[in-house]
């Protein structure tokens, strides 16, 4: 049971799919608003751009939460990362690396867990993981070399952003498609149905 528990279905396939491509456009219009957000916050603090950060880290909270099986979060960070690019991201590549980082930071919580919980606590985990994928990754890309207080500023700003604009608004959203009966074939759809109180009997 617990096997099949964990393997992967047509249906989980196929949602994941679909998630990281609507992701990967969340991703590209973020592209521009949180770019931009960004550079103004380390202007005024170096490191405090990473404020904005969560909306890139949502694509691995949604996969875990919602199709809850061994490398979802990963796959659809890193599905979402590529469709970014191939729509034209403005770090090419480099938005495939990070989703590969991201996802995995997500992915590592889900793992901790063994699959088996998923409620806002874990989400808020999650994104705090991707987020700390990022800085991993971005440290080995340059971030190492700009000192201890950008350093530190950086992984605040990043901790809260994924908390908060990853982990409890991918919670929020997961929520509101089970809600919507649009997640019926999974556990989180099965679990936000309404239970049928009959009352007592005649």
């Amino acid at each position: 049971m617990q096997t099949n528990r964990l393997k992967w279905r047509v249906v989980d396939w196929v949602v994941a799919s679909v998630l990281a491509v609507a992701t990967g456009g969340i991703f590209l219009i973020w592209n521009q608003i949180g770019g931009q957000w960004w550079q103004v916050m380390d202007a005024v603090t170096p490191g405090w751009g990473g404020i904005a950060l969560g909306p890139w880290l949502l694509g691995g909270v949604l996969g875990g939460l919602i199709i809850r099986k061994p490398g979802a979060a990963l796959y659809v960070e890193t599905l979402a990362a590529i469709v970014s690019a191939l729509m034209g991201s403005q770090w090419g590549i480099g938005t495939v690396y990070s989703g590969l980082a991201q996802g995995l930071g997500a992915e590592l919580i889900f793992i901790a867990l063994m699959y088996k919980r998923f409620n806002l606590p874990v989400a808020l985990l999650s994104g705090v993981g991707a987020a700390v994928g990022a800085w991993i990754l971005e440290g080995f890309q340059g971030n190492f070399a700009k000192g201890a207080a950008f350093l530190l500023n950086y992984a605040i700003a990043g901790l809260i952003s994924g908390a908060i604009l990853a982990g409890l608004l991918g919670w929020a959203i997961t929520r509101a498609l089970a809600a919507s009966g649009a997640l019926d074939r999974f556990a989180v759809g099965r679990e936000a149905a309404p239970t049928v109180n009959t009352g007592p009997a005649a």
